[in-house]
């Protein structure tokens, strides 16, 4: 990923946080014919397996792309956070000199590692019922895999094949107007203030000055 040193992210806690609240990942694989695969899974983090964590998911048995990661043992999850165009019409500096242009606010975390196939039905069954668990929590009627009958759950189960990559390498970029004078930061965040944007507001503010 092209990484500007002013945007660089290198916390693991903050970029484990992004995945944890963006958990819909991009899961990018490359064959020997160098043909590309990208397919977008719900996957869990677990911070504590390995230096970087580890990250685990499902496929459908009938998409090709598990068989690819099983040969190459090889891949590329892109976790996308919030993100907003930016109009130079929030800038002060527009009105100071007029030499602006827009862009683009962004988040990301792009995680590579070692990848294992799971398809034994225990851990597939543990997995699910793991991954259920976090996006019920909170639910006043959670719903819980062993709600559903065994055989039922049984031939769910066989129709996935599981996904496991140790993080070997993690890298997150925050492009949050770092680059811009603190008066046009604070015009950034009343521009995105109060809207869909918000969440990309409180980046650039948690960022640095506005004054």
């Amino acid at each position: 990923m092209y990484q500007p040193p002013l945007f660089k992210e290198e916390r693991i806690d903050v970029m484990h946080g992004l995945i944890r609240a963006h958990p819909f990942g991009l899961v990018i694989s490359v064959g020997p014919d160098g043909d590309a695969l990208a397919n977008g899974l719900p996957l869990l983090l677990d911070s504590t397996a390995g230096e970087k964590g580890t990250i685990r998911g499902h496929f459908a048995r009938a998409n090709p792309q598990w068989k690819r990661l099983d040969e190459t043992g090889r891949a590329l999850v892109v976790f996308q956070g919030p993100y907003a165009y930016i109009t130079p019409s929030w800038y002060e500096s527009k009105r100071e000199h007029g030499k602006v242009v827009p862009t683009w606010n962004y988040v990301m975390v792009q995680a590579r590692g070692r990848v294992t196939i799971h398809q034994d039905p225990e851990w597939l069954r543990s997995h699910v019922s793991g991954l259920t668990d976090v996006h019920e929590a909170g639910r006043g009627d959670a719903w819980a895999v062993a709600d559903a009958p065994d055989d039922f759950i049984a031939g769910q189960v066989r129709g996935i094949v599981g996904f496991e990559m140790e993080v070997t390498s993690l890298e997150g970029k925050w492009k949050v107007s770092q680059n811009r004078s603190g008066a046009d930061r604070r015009g950034v965040v009343a521009g995105l203030s109060g809207n869909a944007d918000s969440d990309m507001a409180g980046l650039v503010a948690a960022a640095g000055p506005v004054s």
